[in-house]
């Protein structure tokens, strides 16, 4: 087995993922990230708030025991002054323990008083109470494990006279506050896995219809042969995936008009070529061993090659029409190329040649084409006029347009030529016949004014002459 033939197989037998589902699978991740990481951030922003909240309520309730200490006694109307144990009493009978929070006063290291019902007793703990009784400064403690969770605490030292004779001491039990971030927490998650399955539906229906010109443009290069290559997509919307199918259509577009130009080159070859290779082996066969009769072959032989030779160039002239490359634009100066074109002019035949009215005018387009142009056109002229006869070339603007005309004084064009005169191959009627020409200078006039994006025309009067003109835009090029 080849190792083309073991790779082909490898690829038959793969798991086949879709664009589709890989586009969805990579958006559901990054929204499945996206959303664990917020959900991560948010708890701990709510975990950092509480911790906040219990030390601003920790040191508040530290507050208002020091403002009541300083106040009067409210059962003798008096200042407490020394007697630490009625400031206990006062506080302890106005506070108000929120949930999860409990609160211990000490009197001379012995504890005196707690708030009622607290979630734990953290007296019980001895190494705590001499941890509290022996603060000289508040002093936050850090998370202390308890059965009913973890608690915070805040010792504040009560000093009388310079004297330290007590302390206080505020817990907060977070293990509920914990819970309902926790629960909040699950919400979220719960919410978020929603959303992805909200995404994965609304995704993968909103991606096939996106992916709909791709899943055509697969039909129709599947469809397309090698004869028929008229097929399109068709194209709605202006995002990436309708630029992508007018870019094929235009793709196939040119492979049409390429196949085409090939195809029609092929057949004319084969139609116009085939008179001159029967009359070439047909005088070849007779030929016979008389020194004249053979000088007369070859001559016949080499004149019917040269035609032959002459008509291929410009068949290649009009399939080379085709290609983007064809022409070399620049900006032209219409007066300067007429001027130049007409001093050549002369050397094609004994005619009256004129120069006409030449307007100032620009355009965009290859010199050498145009001059080309021109000169078939000119050349045209000399085979269907006589010596004597006018030729005239002559610019003109009208509006966006240049027209670069050639008039002559000749035989003229029958009417019912006008319309074709410019395909390839078309004999005129008789009187406008050359039996020396291919057929091919007028439609290679009018490829080149075609690839100029303009035209080429014909006006013409049986026996007075015609004017061939080629109508091009003007300044288009940048």
């Amino acid at each position: 087995m080849t190792t083309t033939t073991t790779i082909e197989l490898k690829r038959r037998w793969r798991p086949r993922l879709t664009l589709r589902i890989r586009m969805l699978g990579w958006a559901l991740l990054l929204v499945a990230v996206a959303s664990l990481s917020s959900i991560v951030v948010v708890r701990q922003v709510l975990l950092n708030q509480l911790d906040n909240r219990v030390t601003a309520d920790l040191a508040q309730e530290a507050a208002e025991f020091r403002l009541l200490a300083g106040d009067v006694n409210p059962a003798t109307g008096e200042p407490f002054g020394a007697d630490l144990a009625a400031v206990a009493d006062a506080y302890l009978s106005r506070n108000e323990p929120q949930d999860g929070e409990a609160v211990l006063i000490f009197v001379d290291g012995v504890l005196y008083g707690a708030s009622a019902d607290p979630p734990y007793d953290l007296a019980q703990d001895a190494g705590l109470r001499a941890t509290w009784t022996s603060v000289t400064d508040s002093r936050y403690g850090e998370a202390v494990a308890t059965p009913a969770g973890p608690a915070r605490w805040l010792a504040v030292p009560v000093t009388v006279d310079g004297v330290t004779r007590g302390h206080l001491v505020v817990a907060q039990f977070t293990d509920g506050a914990r819970a309902e971030i926790d629960r909040a927490v699950r919400l979220m998650v719960f919410a978020c896995l929603l959303v992805l399955v909200v995404v994965a539906a609304g995704g993968y229906l909103a991606m096939g219809r996106a992916l709909r010109p791709l899943r055509t443009m697969t039909d129709t290069a599947r469809s397309i042969q090698e004869t028929d290559l008229s097929r399109r997509i068709d194209v709605t919307g202006s995002d990436e995936v309708a630029d992508l199918a007018y870019t094929f259509n235009r793709m196939i577009a040119r492979l049409e008009r390429a196949f085409a130009t090939q195809q029609r080159f092929l057949s004319d070859v084969g139609h116009e070529l085939r008179t001159p290779i029967t009359i070439v082996r047909g005088h070849l066969e007779v030929m016979g061993d008389d020194p004249q009769e053979r000088r007369e072959t070859v001559a016949l032989v080499t004149d019917e090659l040269d035609r032959m030779n002459r008509m291929v160039n410009d068949l290649l002239m009009l399939a080379r029409a085709e290609r983007p490359d064809f022409l070399r634009p620049e900006r032209v100066d219409v007066p300067a190329m007429l001027a130049d074109v007409y001093a050549k002019a002369s050397a094609l035949g004994p005619r009256e040649w004129v120069l006409g009215e030449v307007e100032p005018a620009t355009l965009w387009g290859d010199p050498q084409r145009l001059t080309q142009a021109l000169t078939q056109l000119l050349q045209n002229a000399v085979q269907f006029t006589g010596e004597g006869d006018r030729i005239e070339l002559s610019a003109r603007v009208a509006g966006d347009r240049v027209l670069l005309a050639v008039r002559d004084t000749g035989v003229g064009i029958a009417p019912e030529d006008r319309e074709r005169i410019f395909e390839r191959f078309v004999r005129a009627a008789p009187g406008r016949e050359r039996p020396d020409g291919t057929g091919l200078g007028l439609a290679i006039v009018a490829a080149i004014a075609h690839a100029h994006r303009g035209e080429a025309t014909v006006d013409s009067v049986p026996g007075a002459g015609s004017t061939f003109t080629l109508v091009l835009p003007r300044e288009t090029g940048p």
